[in-house]
């Protein structure tokens, strides 16, 4: 059987170096926002390109604290809207919801899965405030088409980077330096991926980083002394030992995410299997690999009797969850028909040339 994801394997080539870390986490004592916190917010932040860099518990929590940042600084109020792709994953829209804004959902261009600028523009009201621009599956979305209208329009524009980590331009900047505010995920499937729940925001506003800053300690920077309303979540020490040790390895297992994409795209030709846009640049880093089919069920069937593993990202649309039942009636075909008819099949950074072989063998076979 071939797994979607092996991440015991992929954890596997860094068990000496965790190891060391561990033991030197236990000797040195300490537990909260120490040495290995710091050491990761610079050299992240260096790896992005910005200025900043602020370790926060997990992906959620970091796209929450910048809309939130944003309304402690007063450049967003209660109730603004932000237009956010209706085709995403659901922390995408909780994160606007629990800042208590609105989200307005905009259609995504059918080739990408990202968000559609034509629809963005017929989206744009008064009380549009922000635009949060999510690079699914690891592709960034168009943004220097999304900086033209948040200029035009005086827009905010925050990306949520949780499946984009490396990904870069043409000119060489990279996913979280290419807004006013960049949200990650360090969830362990995640490109970087810590060993539990982990996150980051990226920016190069000084007065959002120092809000957020205080925001994610209860919002202190002196204890007992609470500046402003603030949470708890804060970058576990640990989980940034780990990160530090991955960050290294990142754009090499990039490249080989690339470099299997490549193979698939090149190799796989069946008219009942719909292949990803990709354009053959460093903009995709394959967080996942997504595929279209018309008859899904019968596709996953026949892929678990061949023995491939595969995932749904993601079954239903977030305007479809019944936890969103004030946006049920929306009716957003393009990401109706995406959320119907998309299935990720395997690729990783440790998968072989044998396993490639047989995913490109059996697909072509269906």
């Amino acid at each position: 059987m071939i797994k979607f994801l092996d991440l015991h394997k992929i954890n596997a080539r860094f068990q000496d170096e965790f190891s060391l870390k561990v033991s030197h986490f236990f000797e040195t004592g300490n537990y909260i926002l120490g040495k290995e916190v710091t050491n990761f917010e610079k050299s992240f932040a260096q790896y992005c390109g910005t200025k900043y860099c602020i370790g926060i518990a997990n992906g959620l929590d970091a796209l929450t604290l910048i809309f939130k940042g944003y309304i402690e600084l007063g450049k967003l109020s209660l109730g603004d809207e932000v237009l956010v792709p209706a085709n995403t994953y659901i922390a995408s829209i909780l994160s606007v919801i629990n800042a208590g804004l609105r989200p307005i959902f905009v259609e995504p261009d059918i080739e990408t899965f990202n968000i559609s600028i034509s629809d963005i523009e017929t989206h744009i009201s008064p009380n549009t405030k922000a635009i949060l621009a999510v690079h699914l599956y690891g592709q960034l979305a168009n943004m220097e088409s999304i900086q033209i209208l948040a200029i035009k329009h005086n827009l905010l524009v925050v990306e949520d980077a949780a499946q984009s980590h490396g990904a870069q331009e043409n000119n060489g900047r990279k996913a979280g330096n290419l807004s006013h505010a960049a949200a990650f995920s360090f969830y362990p499937t995640k490109n970087l991926g810590a060993l539990g729940d982990a996150g980051a925001v990226t920016t190069n506003d000084s007065d959002l980083e120092n809000c957020i800053r205080l925001m994610r300690n209860y919002g202190s920077s002196e204890k007992y002394i609470n500046k402003i309303i603030g949470y708890n979540s804060r970058l576990d020490e640990l989980q940034a030992a780990f990160l530090n040790i991955k960050l290294k390895y990142l754009d090499s297992d990039n490249d080989k995410r690339r470099t299997i994409a490549n193979r698939y795209i090149t190799e796989i030709g069946n008219d009942k299997i719909k292949l990803p846009f990709y354009d053959k640049t460093k903009n995709h880093v394959f967080h996942v690999f997504v595929v279209r089919v018309e008859n899904r069920k019968n596709f996953m069937d026949y892929l678990q009797i061949n023995e491939v593993g595969y995932l749904l990202h993601y079954p239903i649309p977030p305007h479809k969850q019944s936890a969103f039942s004030n946006y049920n009636h929306l009716k957003l075909p393009i990401t109706e028909a995406i959320h119907k008819t998309v299935l990720s099949i395997p690729i990783s950074p440790v998968m072989s040339n044998r396993e490639v072989d047989k995913v490109v063998n059996v697909l072509n076979s269906y």
